[in-house]
């Protein structure tokens, strides 16, 4: 490869099981802007990745608003490993000071979470934050149960993201527990996130550029719902995270670490200059591929034609 495409349909390898996940991979497109990420889950349908679609082009033909910040605060995202492993993330992060501990794994006990989380407290030191992420995998109940047990494993959680499934269900939670609750699934995946404001059933909301349609269509949300936001990751190379970090660093205020520190979770990235922790921060700037790095992304033919065969379905959806 002498020369970077348009286009480039890249896939890596996870260091770890994440979100069900062995392997990563998506669609990087060129514009005049720079590029852009075109990387929906599998589990979303043509019309759900549309708003993925426009968030690649925007990145690639518009470019981001002006930041407000060089910099921002982002959290070590812990995959649902044993306690030793997740002390060796923690500890290996870049500097982060807050720690995202993903929950609600099948097949493993709640004593294994609060393991998880008490190895995590440690490493981070009485200061450090911990959050928890069930990816709406718990009923009410089970919810509740979990929570108070995992706040006191963690010495105090800073918020619980998605824990149920409905806006109901979150807002139930939400009157039973003291720990505050944030939304994601409840936003990105929604026709209407203003349900999760009505519904009294968030103290904050989770907002992630790809899903949500690009970088300003998440500022309108941010501005719309008036609650504090954490900007995340939907699992992205640094192509796609940098999308992450304009819109974090476009926001009037930025109360809590970002969830846009996940490149660590691949083994592959598709630069030279991932956007990696320095001090428990980010900087806010553009990336561009390099074609050692692609070469070593490079997927599949039959990768490659299931991307190509989903970007015509979804272009055509948008008909």
């Amino acid at each position: 490869m002498t020369s970077l495409p348009r286009a480039f349909v890249w896939s890596t390898p996870m260091r770890s099981r994440f979100r069900g996940l062995l392997t990563r991979d998506g669609v990087l497109v060129h514009g005049p802007a720079g590029w852009g990420e075109f990387s929906p889950f599998w589990d979303y349908s043509d019309a759900e990745a549309r708003r993925w679609w426009a968030a690649a082009r925007e990145a690639a033909d518009e470019g981001f608003p002006e930041p407000l910040r060089d910099r921002v605060p982002v959290n070590v995202t812990v995959p649902a490993v044993a306690p030793d492993r997740a002390a060796e993330i923690v500890r290996a992060s870049g500097g982060c000071t807050t720690a995202k501990v993903k929950v609600a794994e099948p097949g493993q006990s709640l004593a294994e979470e609060q393991a998880r989380l008490e190895a995590v407290r440690a490493a981070l030191g009485p200061a450090g934050r911990i959050r928890v992420d069930a990816n709406a995998a718990w009923d009410v109940e089970t919810a509740v149960t979990h929570l108070r047990v995992l706040d006191r494993a963690a010495g105090g959680l800073e918020y619980a993201e998605q824990p149920c499934a409905t806006v109901e269900e979150l807002a139930a939670v939400r009157r039973a527990v003291e720990v505050p609750i944030a939304a994601d699934e409840s936003i990105r995946r929604a026709e209407d996130p203003m349900a999760v404001v009505r519904a009294e059933a968030a103290d904050v909301v989770v907002l992630k550029v790809q899903p949500l349609g690009g970088v300003r269509a998440a500022l309108r949300i941010a501005e719309e719902t008036g609650l504090p936001v954490v900007v995340s990751s939907a699992l992205e190379s640094s192509v796609g995270i940098a999308a992450g970090v304009a819109l974090a660093a476009a926001l009037p205020e930025l109360p809590y670490a970002c969830g846009l520190a996940t490149v660590q979770l691949f083994e592959h990235d598709v630069t030279d200059e991932p956007l990696l922790p320095v001090d428990g921060h980010l900087p806010v700037r553009r990336v561009t591929p390099s074609t050692e790095a692609l070469e070593a992304m490079h997927a599949d033919a039959d990768t490659e034609r299931r991307w190509q065969r989903r970007i015509r379905a979804v272009v055509g959806s948008a008909r």
